[in-house]
């Protein structure tokens, strides 16, 4: 057997051992998300799992769940929610201190129902013609829904639209919206479209927008740690942004 081919057989040999120990490797780890920024850990979540052959898998938590698993230290290997929400679970050690990282932020749109009239909200004028115009308001009272108070008192409108806001919950604004349960519905831009059924309006203006902030925390139980970090740091990565503005959702530094 000549040198070059002794070469080849070992350079395919070393390869194979390479493949093997990647697969060998790779690992699984859990995900506890809210609605707020899931759009955006999912195609992080695929994003990372072409780069790195580990799974990930994201674990939907609507209204107190998020709260009861980690207090019940079911398994899981980090969380994803608005920044505020970490401090308590910090202190009570359920979240390693210094793990959490702020990775996306979120304003909210606007949307009516498809077949209706379409409304100019380009402007804070615009908007709050739209606003008083519409018989009936829809948007929820968690994440950057109370958002909408603080405005509709900045606009000087609050005392007139009060009385036709409805608080939705168990649902999204946006499937309001198309049942027809509201005029006009109010949510995080990523949450509230696309959705069949509904016009989207567009993000409110920029001189009224207030944002959602979303950040990644190692849980104290994870039994991966090593690759949850390395996914909150992929997360944060700027040469990520595009997996988080895919879903209309922007980066802090936006």
């Amino acid at each position: 057997m000549g040198i070059n081919t002794r070469m080849r057989t070992a350079l395919a040999a070393l390869a194979g051992v390479l493949s093997l120990a990647g697969s060998a490797g790779a690992a699984e780890i859990t995900v506890l998300t809210s609605q707020g920024c899931m759009s955006a850990v999912r195609d992080l979540a695929a994003g990372f799992e072409k780069a790195t052959g580990n799974k990930v898998n994201v674990s939907f938590q609507a209204g107190n769940a998020m709260n009861e698993k980690i207090n019940a230290n079911a398994p899981a290997d980090l969380v994803t929610n608005t920044l505020d929400s970490f401090d308590d679970y910090i202190k009570g050690g359920k979240i390693t201190s210094g793990s959490v990282v702020e990775f996306a932020r979120a304003g909210n749109g606007a949307a009516v129902k498809a077949g209706t009239l379409k409304r100019d909200i380009s402007t804070p004028e615009a908007f709050k013609l739209a606003m008083l115009n519409s018989a009936s308001i829809g948007h929820s009272n968690a994440g950057t829904g109370p958002f909408n108070t603080r405005l509709f008192q900045k606009l000087g409108i609050y005392d007139m639209v009060k009385g036709k806001v409805k608080i939705i919950q168990g649902r999204t604004v946006a499937a309001a919206v198309a049942a027809g349960d509201v005029e006009i519905g109010i949510q995080q831009t990523n949450v509230i479209q696309p959705f069949d059924g509904t016009i989207y309006l567009g993000p409110l203006p920029k001189e009224l927008m207030e944002y959602g902030r979303f950040g990644a925390g190692l849980l104290a139980i994870a039994k991966e740690p090593d690759v949850a970090k390395a996914f909150i740091k992929f997360m944060a990565a700027p040469e990520n942004a595009d997996l988080v503005r895919k879903s209309a959702m922007e980066t802090p530094s936006s």
